[in-house]
């Protein structure tokens, strides 16, 4: 471990830097030279890590304990509010050899929705109302109760800026927010007719968009990303609620198949004026709708094929005829089944590599799908091993699944998920410093 850093501008140690020194001979590449590298199945000079996206990154409480515990100082934000995930600062991706940087979209002028402070039941909330109507809800601790907390920054990549100041990591009763309402749970399919959806292809969500991603190309390294995007089947289930929506697959399917194309349509127009901005300059478009669970599918694999995968694959087909970049798509859960039918999308990579769900063998992924599909995640099992494991534990279980993923390039390496709170900072250290020391060719 290194010895602790004064500040983001201080000096590293002489300690840290001998160290950095002794692994940086290894690198032949640049990250982004990693990155593309390992995403057209060939062999890098070592594995790609990734830490700091919507699906890639690390809870607040996690995060700052992480940084008392390499001494890192950070005025830190917060980047999705829902998850409660911090934005990571430089310092950290620099310590922790991150290869990937994300270039991030926001909310359109015109939306006047973010956090706000309300009273119910005798207790403290903090509620968010995105630009579709859904509320989202975290309990408060009496040290949020004051004008102290986090700077809470927009959820880039996603329809809903998230806007005011959130709960600082010493306060609140809530690790994340849920939702508390789905403004569709009543609705009628003439009702939906009439819901106003937001305009994707708002140009104001895209203001100094491109100058932001010519200054990262031109001035970093790294890879490139955009944020979270194209959620089209789990914006339906918000809207709607998860069991009403579960329902509807059988009782009302034609309200299923409308709502779709709403979501659809939102996103095809979001990814049209997105693309036209910084389509040339990114590596990797992210999306993502959770279709799997702890031991299979979370609906009929016939209602996925007949109603959600064409939709689907047409948003993906789409965003391919705008952007050389691949398409990078989040699911959790035991997809093994459905993995055939994402790859007939046009999905290059998978994440996050649920290893801890049925079916998700790393070996047996690797040896079916490796030559076509890319795994990014996986590194860890995030349920069992990560939060519990002695250090050299956690080094060991990184250094098996290296084994199982790595050859032949096709794999970026990230933890199942985000880090989430509780995670001893002492495994967080171990799991990056075993993903970059048993990374190499």
């Amino acid at each position: 471990m290194p010895s602790p850093r004064k500040s983001k501008a201080g000096p590293a140690s002489p300690r840290s830097m001998q160290r950095g020194i002794a692994m940086a001979h290894r690198e032949t590449m640049t990250s982004r030279q990693r990155v593309l590298t390992a995403l057209n199945h060939e062999t890098p000079d070592r594995v790609p890590i990734d830490l700091g996206g919507f699906q890639t990154g690390i809870h607040r409480n996690a995060y700052t304990q992480l940084l008392d515990h390499l001494g890192i100082r950070d005025e830190a934000t917060i980047l999705d509010p829902v998850q409660q995930l911090a934005r990571p600062c430089e310092e950290l991706l620099e310590r922790f050899h991150v290869d990937i940087r994300y270039v991030v979209a926001h909310g359109p002028e015109s939306f006047k929705g973010g956090i706000e402070q309300n009273t119910r039941d005798g207790r403290l909330w903090h509620d968010l109302k995105d630009e579709f109507g859904v509320v989202w809800s975290m309990p408060m601790g009496p040290s949020d109760c004051d004008e102290g907390g986090w700077p809470s920054q927009d959820k880039g990549g996603t329809p809903s800026p998230h806007k005011g100041r959130m709960p600082s990591p010493r306060g609140g009763t809530g690790l994340y927010m849920d939702i508390s309402h789905h403004p569709l749970a009543d609705a009628t399919l003439a009702d939906l007719a009439d819901y106003p959806f937001p305009k994707g292809d708002d140009p104001t969500r895209f203001t100094r968009l491109r100058e932001q991603a010519q200054t990262l190309r031109r001035e970093t390294p790294y890879g490139l990303s955009t944020g979270i995007g194209g959620v089209v089947y789990e914006i339906c289930w918000y809207l709607r609620g998860l069991e009403r929506w579960f329902m509807d697959m059988i009782e009302n399917p034609a309200f299923c198949e409308a709502l779709l194309d709403r979501t659809l349509a939102f996103w095809l127009g979001y990814y049209t004026e997105f693309l036209k901005e910084i389509g040339d300059l990114v590596d990797v478009v992210m999306i993502g709708d959770d279709v799997g669970g702890q031991s299979g599918p979370l609906f009929s694999p016939e209602f996925y094929r007949r109603v959600v995968k064409p939709r689907q694959k047409r948003l993906v087909q789409h965003i391919k005829s705008l952007t050389p970049a691949k398409i990078w798509y989040h699911t959790c859960g035991s997809v093994r089944s459905l993995i055939p039918d994402l790859l007939d999308n046009g999905i290059d990579i998978l994440n996050p590599v649920q290893i801890g769900a049925a079916d998700m063998d790393p070996r047996n992924l690797k040896a079916q799908f490796g030559d076509r599909l890319v795994f990014w995640g996986g590194g860890i099992d995030t349920q069992r091993v990560l939060s519990f494991a002695r250090p050299e534990e956690v080094t060991e279980h990184v250094r098996r699944n290296l084994e199982a993923f790595k050859p032949g390039g096709g794999y970026v390496f990230n933890s199942v998920h985000n880090l989430q709170a509780g995670v001893p900072p002492e495994n967080i250290v171990a799991l990056f410093d075993a993903a970059y020391e048993h990374g190499f060719y």
